[in-house]
């Protein structure tokens, strides 16, 4: 190993992400023999073979699987001396891995704007996916912080409690439902319901309580997207239950209402989680503290608002 490169690390560590040589070429912007140079030269260092072959598709070996983690843990200790040295300079600078669920795009990408302006020399790397796929990435420690509601219950982690994350009951702004009061859940039984995709946090615990409650809902449509379901509810093909968030931090909307129904808001809260024993990064602890300061501003101006709007209507 002492005549492996970084170089060769990296691509590497490319090769074994796409499972592709071929892909692997375009993000390095290399040839493809280029890269299959590379990998065959630090093969033969390592003195085992760290793939093999089925079909078109590259699948790592033991030798191979035990690689791609040193290499993991080498590029993010690189990444966090850079970030430290930048910090002995009075500078924040080097790179955020950000990973969040998918409601989070209706909040997060507001918190992200002012963080980048703060801290122009941070580059910003944001995932989205399903709860699903994100404990996938938790799993493999592919990012600095994660922003979920669900923790993950079979990994080691540390957690953050920042903002709560109410999941609400949404129906059209003329549903016959929409001025009545602690309206009984088993009333939901007759309407048609648009559900997340399994896989989602929020279908996990929607359907846990109708579970508990011995409750079976008509699901008439299936959609990975909240902006989907908000327009399938709109367009009236059903009521759902989403986050409050789905409206943005405020809560409002001029098109759908949130329904008074027994049981909701079902109380929930966003979580910044990371590995337990896992060290943050220079950059990943401002935006952490950064994430905690700016909420609790964002939430303070929202609810002295609500207290003003009633203080009117009164």
């Amino acid at each position: 190993m002492k005549q492996a490169t970084l170089h060769q690390l990296k691509v590497f560590e490319v090769v074994a992400r796409h499972g592709s040589f071929t892909r692997a070429a375009e993000e390095l912007f290399l040839t493809q023999p280029t890269v299959s140079i590379q990998v065959k030269q630090l093969t033969k260092a390592v003195g085992l073979p760290l793939f093999e072959q089925v079909g078109k598709r590259l699948y790592l070996t033991d030798a191979g699987r035990e690689l791609l983690t040193t290499c993991r843990e080498i590029f993010d200790r690189l990444d966090q001396f850079e970030m430290t040295v930048a910090n002995f300079k009075g500078v924040k600078q080097g790179r955020l891995r950000l990973a969040a669920v998918t409601t989070t795009k209706y909040f997060v990408p507001r918190l992200l704007g002012p963080f980048c302006q703060r801290y122009p020399g941070i580059d910003v790397e944001f995932q989205v996916t399903n709860h699903e796929g994100l404990v996938a990435r938790l799993s493999e420690n592919l990012d600095d912080l994660y922003i979920l509601s669900q923790l993950p219950e079979h990994l080691d982690i540390s957690y953050h409690a920042f903002l709560e994350n109410p999941l609400v009951v949404l129906a059209p702004i003329d549903h016959p439902l929409a001025h009545e009061k602690n309206i009984p859940l088993k009333r939901l039984v007759d309407e048609p319901f648009i559900m997340r995709e399994p896989g989602s946090g929020t279908r996990s615990s929607v359907q846990k309580l109708f579970d508990e409650q011995g409750i079976s809902v008509r699901v008439r449509l299936e959609l990975g997207s909240n902006e989907a379901i908000k327009q399938a509810i709109i367009g009236g093909l059903g009521i759902s239950v989403l986050s409050r968030h789905t409206l943005g931090l405020e809560g409002t909307s001029d098109k759908l209402t949130i329904l008074d129904v027994e049981g909701f808001p079902i109380r929930r809260q966003w979580y910044a989680i990371y590995p337990a024993g896992k060290q943050l990064s220079v950059v990943a602890q401002t935006f952490f503290e950064y994430l905690l300061e700016e909420v609790k501003r964002i939430t303070a101006g929202i609810n002295s608002d609500a207290v003003e709007s009633e203080k009117k209507s009164g």
